[in-house]
Formats: structure tokens, sequence, C-alpha cells
């Protein structure tokens, strides 16, 4: 029996002040995927994404998650946006982030979080390891601390899918590494889509990969092929090194 896919998308458009941004999407994302999608600064990455969440609504086309429409589906959904969008300098504590996460499922003008909401920002504190930090505050945390925290907020939910946007840029090579160990781990228990423009994250974490430039070029495997590359990046696929052991790229004929 075929599996449900977690994330359908069919025929999605979506145009802004008169501009195309995104062009006849078509995505199947299946249960356990480790998804990146790739594509240049401007190609619609984040815009996808928020169509996934029911944040904007597309043109046309269909887009279901779970078997249901994106904002019936929300509270499935965890979300790591990009970290230069959170202030860290705001006077807050770790496990007082964490909490915010839930802010959404709180109604009233007065929202408060319970005893069982802690348990549930302890619970995610933990899964990433920084437990012992839940007291400090978000600023004196160093980058991977923080990177694990803005995590730990889109899991206080215990989401079904985890989406990504842009999660290593501005981070260090020792934090994007630690990263990947997280993500590793984390695809045992849910579906993960994750958006960049950077080549280099194609890892052995990853299940698929598709390339987006307001259209999305993907053959529904883990394979970057020279066709995904010049048709989302416009340009010439030799400019990426082969030898890279995190870049999935068949090798060219006399390299064989």
């Amino acid at each position: 029996m075929t599996e449900a896919p977690v994330i359908e998308i069919e025929d999605l458009w979506f145009s802004r002040n008169g501009e195309v941004i995104l062009e006849g999407i078509n995505l199947r994302v299946l249960p356990g995927d480790v998804f990146a999608i790739l594509g240049p600064n401007g190609g619609g990455k984040t815009t996808l994404l928020k169509v996934i969440l029911g944040l904007i609504s597309p043109d046309r086309g269909t887009v279901r998650i779970l078997g249901g429409l994106p904002r019936e589906r929300r509270h499935l959904i965890g979300y790591v946006p990009q970290l230069h969008t959170f202030d860290f300098h705001y006077p807050i504590s770790v496990r007082e982030m964490v909490l915010s996460g839930l802010l959404g499922r709180k109604t009233g003008m007065i929202k408060t979080f319970s005893t069982a909401d802690t348990v549930l920002a302890d619970k995610a504190l933990a899964t990433l390891g920084i437990a012992h930090l839940a007291d400090r505050a978000i600023r004196d945390l160093s980058g991977g601390e923080q990177q694990r925290a803005v995590i730990a907020r889109a899991l206080v939910g215990d989401p079904k899918v985890l989406l990504l946007d842009e999660p290593t840029v501005f981070v260090d090579t020792p934090t994007e590494t630690q990263f990947y160990d997280i993500l590793g781990n984390l695809a045992r228990t849910m579906t993960i889509v994750m958006v960049t423009h950077d080549i280099g994250v194609i890892i052995s974490h990853v299940t698929k990969v598709a390339c987006l430039n307001r259209r999305l070029f993907t053959h529904d495997s883990r394979e970057l092929t020279e066709d995904m590359i010049q048709g989302a990046y416009k340009c010439p696929v030799d400019i990426i090194a082969h030898g890279h052991p995190h870049r999935v790229l068949r090798p060219h004929p006399s390299e064989e």
C-alpha cells in the first residue's frame, strides 16, 4: 500500500504585486522524509514554507498537510524561521523562549503557561541536549546553543512535521555539524522539510532533494542532477566541486 503523503501540493501558483513567485509547484513529501529544497535567494523558498504553514494562500492549486488544510493542521507543524529574525538580546530565559512556541495555542487576552506547558518545554530542551541551560538568559548562550533553543521552541508542541528556513545561515562550521547531528536524530520521529540556498547541505541525512527558483525541479530522490541545478540556478553545474563529500552529484564521464 502506498503511504499517504505528509505534504501534498498540486499545481500551486502564488504571485505578489503582479509578479509570479511560485509557478506550477507539485510536491509530495512522505512520512520519514528529510526533504531539502535548494534554491537561490529570492527563489520563493520562504514563500513556499509560508504556504505550507497556511500563513498565505495560493492564487490557485491545492495544499494538503496530513490530509487536511494547512490552517487546520498548523498545530502539527513545527517551524524554525531564519535565526536573524530572533532578537537574542531580549531579556528572557531559554525556557521562556521555548514556551513562546506554545503561544499560538493559547486563547484570551492574557496568555499564561501551565505546569504541563513547562514540562513540555523542559522535554524539548532535553531532546536538544540543553536542559541544563533552561534558566540561563538566551542572550548569554553561544550561537550553537541559541540555534538549539530555537529548534526546541519548534518542538515544544510535539509536531509531526518540522519546517526549517535556512537553518545554517550565520552559524560557524562546528555549529553546522552539530545541527546535522540533531537533524539525524529528529528524523527518526518526524518528517522534515528544510529550505536553503547552500548546495553544500546535501548530506547523508537527506533522503530527497529538489531545487526551487519559482518552479520546482525534482525527481523524487536524493540525487542532485545537472538539470535540477541548471534549471534553478541558471548556471553551469561545473562550478560545484564534485569531490565534496556532502554533495550528491554524478561525476563527469571523465571522472568515472
